[in-house]
């Protein structure tokens, strides 16, 4: 099982500071093609009998966890919310998500595992509203596609254990096909943007939608350290314009905006789940003055770093 490995070491590039939430990349078992492996809720937690949940440690990964709950109930948490994801629903915890595993109790289900990269960039753009890193982590999905959703999550399952019946590379088109055409459908749940109405929205303009998917890129490597539109806009080789216009097209917000958001959500998981103080938080966030940053975190959450700090901690309790 690839658990083993791909967690035996977390990545060191982007930690800093007292109890970093550690950040895991993908390495699947000798064997496995193509930044994506399936197994079950039930065989996952039968072969590892501690990590990560005994004692239960958080953690966040470069890759997409996906699970369909097809009995009892599973808890999980995203972001330093517990979920309870009921039988007919699926849990997604995407890439840069602080998560932390519970004992999965009688939960059972396929449990899908990919990078990023595994879908071809013509659908990766259909599926953006469903990829993004704020779309819901638990989806439940339109009654009509629940039971084709779920014999497809099972045939891509069986696909994955039939390594060696095939030649690889048909093995492989035929995961990634199964794995694309569940994703298509999973993307017509409630609360997912319908696919395509993004794009059709901003008049259909490709180049803008292909600036706005750069854009997130840019900003996840560099949220810490660059904090104005005019950063990005150098980056990506355009205009402040031109980039505020694609972050509108998509999304209705401002590039400050979505930039003061992802900063925000990391200073969330680091007082919450990793348990920073607040200056080193600031630091870390390129904050010049703890002062500044206490300012920015209580206008936009009502509570104070230190407050926030303390209900995450009872929570935890």
């Amino acid at each position: 099982m690839m658990v083993d490995k791909r967690h035996s070491g977390p990545s060191r590039s982007r930690q800093a500071g007292p109890a970093a939430v550690p950040l895991y990349g993908f390495q699947p078992p000798v064997g496995t093609p193509y930044g994506l492996e399936v197994s079950t809720v039930e065989d996952f937690f039968a072969q590892h009998d501690s990590w990560p949940w005994n004692p239960p440690r958080p953690g966040r990964a470069t890759f997409h966890y996906l699970i369909a709950v097809t009995e009892g109930e599973l808890r999980h948490d995203v972001d330093h919310v517990t979920r309870t994801v009921a039988p007919g629903q699926w849990l997604w915890v995407r890439p840069g998500h602080a998560q932390c595993w519970h004992p999965p109790g009688a939960a059972r289900g396929p449990f899908i595992l990919f990078e990023p990269d595994v879908l071809r960039p013509d659908l990766a753009r259909l599926l953006a509203p469903l990829t993004a890193h704020d779309a819901p982590a638990v989806l439940s999905p339109h009654p009509d596609d629940a039971d084709w959703l779920q014999q497809t999550a099972l045939q891509l399952l069986d696909e994955h254990r039939a390594l060696g019946r095939r030649p690889l590379d048909v093995h492989h088109a035929l995961r990634r096909s199964l794995l694309e055409s569940l994703l298509l459908r999973l993307a017509n749940s409630p609360g997912i943007v319908p696919v395509g109405t993004a794009t059709a929205a901003a008049g259909a303009d490709r180049g803008r939608a292909d600036r706005y998917g750069r854009f997130l890129d840019a900003l996840e490597l560099h949220f810490r350290e660059l904090h104005q539109a005019a950063d990005y806009a150098e980056l990506l080789g355009c205009s402040v314009r031109t980039l505020s216009r694609a972050a509108r097209d998509a999304t209705g917000k401002g590039v400050r905006e979505l930039i003061d958001e992802r900063r925000l959500l990391e200073a969330r998981r680091l007082l919450g789940g990793a348990r920073w103080d607040a200056r080193a938080v600031a630091v870390h966030l390129g904050f010049t003055d703890p002062a500044n940053f206490g300012r920015f975190f209580r206008d936009r959450t009502g509570l104070t770093p230190a407050a926030f700090a303390a209900r995450a901690a009872r929570t935890r309790a």
